[in-house]
C-alpha cells in the first residue's frame, strides 16, 4: 500500500478543505471525523487523504458528495415530535408574550425539514407574524431546502390535517405549498466562522454540533446566547445537552431548551 509523503495527512487535508470552502474540520472531534474521511477515501480507491484530495479536486460530483456527508444532512419534519410538542405548547406561547413578531433562526437547516416544521407551528399561531432565517454551510443542500420536496419517511410525524393544509402530494413525494415558504429566508452560513445576526427570539440548532469539539461547542453556545433577545430560547438536539449552561448565563425551562433570562415577560397588546 502506498503511504502519503505528508507527515500528518489528516491535518494537511483539513487545511485544504478550509482553504477551498472555509469549513474548519479541526473544530470537529478528530477520531470521528478522521474515521469518516478515511472511509470515504477507501470508497473511491484512495490509499490516503492526499490521494483523496486529488480525487475531490478533479471530480465535482465526488466533492459534492463529500460536502454532503461531512455536513451530516439527516433530518425529518418534527424530528423528536415530543420536543416539538413542548415547543408548541410551552415555549412558543411564552415567546409570543415577548413580541407579536418573532424572529427565528434554524441553524444547520439541512434540506429544510426543520424550518418548515417551525413554519407550520408558527402559521398555526396566526395572527402572530414571524420570519425564519434558515442557514446551512452546504449550498447544494440549501437548494434542495428551497425546493421543499420530502419523501414519505420525512413526513411520518406530520398529521394528516397538516399534510393536507401545507403540502401538495406529487406521486410518492410531498411538496411544501408556497404560502409556507413566504416567511423563510435560506442563506449559506458557516457556524464556525461567519458573523451571527442578533435579535432572535428562538434559535433552533439540533443534531448539528454532535461532532464538534467541546471548545467549539462552548464558543457556539456563547454566540447563540449573544444572538438571543432577553427571554429568547435556544432549542438543541436530544443528544446535545449543555452541561455548563448556567456558566454561560442560560436558564433551562425544559430539557434541551435554554433561555436567556429576561427581567419580566410582558404580554403584547
Amino acid at each position: 500500500m502506498r503511504t502519503t509523503s505528508i507527515a500528518d495527512d489528516y491535518l494537511w487535508f483539513c487545511e485544504q478543505v478550509k482553504r477551498k470552502t472555509g469549513l474548519d474540520l479541526q473544530q470537529y472531534k478528530r477520531p470521528q471525523m478522521e474515521r469518516r474521511l478515511r472511509s470515504m477515501a477507501d470508497r473511491v480507491g484512495a490509499h490516503n487523504l492526499e490521494e483523496y484530495w486529488a480525487v475531490l479536486e478533479r471530480d465535482a460530483q465526488q466533492f459534492a458528495y463529500f460536502i454532503d456527508r461531512i455536513t451530516i444532512n439527516v433530518s425529518e419534519l418534527f424530528r423528536n415530535p415530543e420536543k416539538f410538542e413542548e415547543l408548541r405548547q410551552v415555549i412558543l406561547p411564552q415567546l409570543r408574550r415577548l413580541s407579536s413578531s418573532l424572529k427565528v433562526w434554524s441553524a444547520g437547516c439541512s434540506y429544510g425539514a426543520e424550518p418548515y416544521s417551525l413554519a407550520i407551528l408558527l402559521e398555526e399561531m396566526r395572527p402572530l407574524s414571524y420570519q425564519i432565517l434558515a442557514t446551512d454551510v452546504d449550498e447544494s443542500i440549501l437548494s434542495k431546502a428551497k425546493e421543499g420536496f420530502f419523501a414519505p419517511e420525512d413526513m411520518r410525524n406530520v398529521s394528516p390535517e397538516w399534510k393536507q393544509k401545507y403540502f401538495i402530494q406529487q406521486g410518492n413525494r410531498y411538496q411544501v405549498k408556497p404560502e409556507l415558504k413566504r416567511n423563510i429566508i435560506f442563506r449559506k452560513h458557516n457556524l464556525l466562522a461567519d458573523p451571527f445576526e442578533t435579535g432572535f427570539h428562538l434559535i433552533v440548532c439540533r443534531n448539528v454540533v454532535i461532532y464538534f469539539t467541546e471548545e467549539a461547542k462552548d464558543r457556539l453556545y456563547v454566540r447563540f446566547f449573544q444572538s438571543l433577545v432577553p427571554g429568547g430560547v435556544l432549542f438543541v438536539g436530544s443528544t446535545e445537552r449543555i452541561f455548563n449552561y448556567r456558566e454561560i448565563g442560560y436558564e433551562m425551562p425544559l430539557s434541551f431548551f435554554y433561555r436567556k433570562p429576561a427581567m419580566e415577560l410582558r404580554r403584547v397588546a
